[in-house]
């Protein structure tokens, strides 16, 4: 019960039987040959296996002896380097790399499954390889020829892992607050000085080398964020010599104990810059973004693993007689069969399932964006991942922690103590609520950035998409319903109060969560919808969702309607 079993058969039901994965990647000449329903269930399945059987259960262990740090040097929790130099050299970072890279050239999907499966498994653990994509793809877009043939190789078979450094004390959600500095050097690099705070895998003793992509100022930047550049530092470097990077301390978390997170110092560390001065951010948004889409696969995955606990709990733990039970008098029923933890459990259940349906699609759609022949399907595809990925970090991360309280619920005192493991997840899954752009961060994002500029034309143009994609599904008209309920909201008020002259400034930030929130609830509505219509569907999860999620989407609605009419 303590350790998470990959199910395969859940993630080839959403990706062929619902999102019919295989016709989406037949359209795209450069993955045609991997449209093949038994090659990638066969991915998944052997996925599946070395997660269960390699990293799963390493958990326990790995956050109650959590990452060492003593002088400078990180020394991980035992066996997990041993099962990293097992992963990255079974070919498991390199799935959805460019073959030129030394990469599988496999569609983004199969990562994300993995990646769901890695994070249920083990949150702290997955850590490590999870920005390695990201840093690859920024690299690969923005980093000179040099750059590319010394480190997109190592990244892509993930020998060497990667961080993000991002943050300093004073600086957080605000980045151009940055102060860590880049001074040019006679041989066209740079010297980099500053300290770094929250850095994710910033030192440890998993992999030969770590690559660090860090903002910087240099000396003539202007202030703000158009002053930022990116640039690139290693723990060591072709030579062999150790960069002036340390590691000052990691920090002592509520969770995810076995991923250190770091303060590091750079002291004048030689580096080299990725891309163009000033344009830092949006090399760095490359690998922002693809970490956002991992954080909500972090979210529906620890969530699965919370679920499978107490699901498994809830079968074999019997107080009581059920409502109705069909058991001889005085014997006590499973708690399974009470009503109070049915509810629980098949809440829970709805969320997984339409959070896969909208992940998976993400990534299909990411592969859609790079490789569909038509502009038109590029473009709505581009669409569909800016909209709907910071709604997928923001509301499944923020599940994954109500969630897994829920899921502790059904333990009562048992799942306060540490022995059945539940805790663990409550602990783990808070962190996602915060990084990669607090939830807050991605609601104003969706709203204020993505909607409100364009006159929120890219957003009623995914609404209608998923009303005509719906047209033809029986028992969808409350979802299309519901559809037009927001167009019309976001067409009719929102937008026009925005835009009105002398109207409050701050008044579309009082409604932004509300705003993300409602979103997510519709498109969860949508992805039941295609659940329902395929063959095999949970009619229990379906029944959950409708019953106990989608009121939610009322009460939005209306708070949404009442901050436009007071704020």
């Amino acid at each position: 019960m303590n350790a998470y079993l990959p199910q395969p058969e859940r993630h080839a039901h959403i990706l062929f039987g619902v999102l019919r994965a295989h016709e989406r990647l037949a359209e795209l000449p450069a993955l045609a040959e991997h449209a093949d329903t038994a090659l990638l269930t066969q991915v998944i399945e052997e996925a599946g296996r070395f997660v269960g059987e390699v990293v799963a259960p390493l958990n326990r262990d790995g956050d109650e002896t959590g990452a060492q740090w003593k002088d400078g040097v990180v020394t991980m929790p035992p066996g997990f380097r041993e099962s990293y130099q097992a992963f990255w050299q079974a070919g498991w970072p390199s799935l959805a790399c460019a073959v030129e890279d030394g990469g599988q050239g496999l569609p983004t999907v199969v990562e994300a499954v993995l990646h769901e499966q890695l994070n249920a498994a083990n949150h702290g653990w997955t850590m490590a390889p999870g920005l390695l994509h990201g840093a690859y793809e920024c690299i690969r877009h923005h980093g000179s020829d040099t750059l590319k043939a010394r480190y997109l190789e190592k990244l892509a078979s993930g020998e060497w892992l990667a961080t993000m450094c991002l943050t300093e004390p004073h600086a957080g959600s605000d980045l151009g607050l940055a102060r860590t500095k880049a001074v040019p050097l006679p041989d066209g690099r740079f010297a980099l000085s500053g300290t770094k705070i929250f850095i994710s895998g910033g030192e440890h003793d998993l992999s030969d080398n770590i690559v660090h992509l860090v903002l910087a100022r240099l000396p003539d930047a202007p202030p703000g964020p158009k002053g930022l550049s990116l640039f690139l530092v290693p723990k060591f470097h072709e030579d062999g010599t150790r960069s002036a990077v340390h590691c000052e301390r990691i920090e002592e978390k509520m969770g995810i104990h076995a991923s250190p997170t770091c303060v590091m110092r750079f002291d004048e560390a030689r580096a080299d810059i990725v891309g163009e001065p000033g344009k830092g951010l949006n090399a760095m948004f490359v690998m922002m973004n693809a970490a956002r889409l991992l954080v909500g696969l972090q979210g529906i995955g620890l969530l699965d693993a919370a679920w499978q606990k107490a699901n498994a709990y809830a079968q074999e733990r019997r107080q009581m007689r059920a409502p109705g039970s069909a058991s001889k008098a005085g014997e006590p029923d499973a708690i399974a069969l009470h009503p109070a933890m049915q509810r629980i459990l098949q809440t829970q259940r709805a969320w997984i399932d339409a959070g896969r349906v909208l992940a998976y699609r993400t990534a299909l759609e990411l592969d859609a964006q790079k490789h569909h022949p038509e502009a038109s399907r590029r473009e709505s595809a581009a669409r569909w991942c800016s909209l709907v990925t910071p709604v997928l970090k923001a509301a499944w991360t923020e599940q994954a922690f109500s969630g897994a309280s829920a899921c502790l619920q059904v333990f009562g005192g048992h799942g306060y103590v540490r022995e059945w493991g539940i805790e663990q997840h409550v602990r783990d899954a808070r962190v996602a609520m915060i990084y990669e752009g607090t939830n807050e961060i991605q609601a104003i994002d969706l709203l204020l950035r993505k909607t409100l500029p364009d006159g929120g034309a890219a957003l009623l143009a995914l609404l209608g998409e998923l009303g005509t994609d719906l047209a033809a599904l029986p028992g969808a008209g409350r979802t299309r319903a519901a559809i037009a309920r927001l167009q019309n909201f976001l067409r009719d008020e929102l937008l026009p109060q925005a835009a009105t002259e002398g109207a409050p400034p701050g008044r579309p930030f009082w409604l932004a969560d509300d705003f993300l929130r409602a979103t997510a609830l519709l498109l969860m509505a949508w992805a039941w919808s295609r659940i329902a219509a395929a063959p095999g569907g949970d009619a229990t999860a379906e029944a959950a969702f409708w019953r106990w999620v989608w009121p939610e989407f009322d009460m939005r609605m209306a708070m949404m309607a009442g901050t436009l009419a007071t704020a």
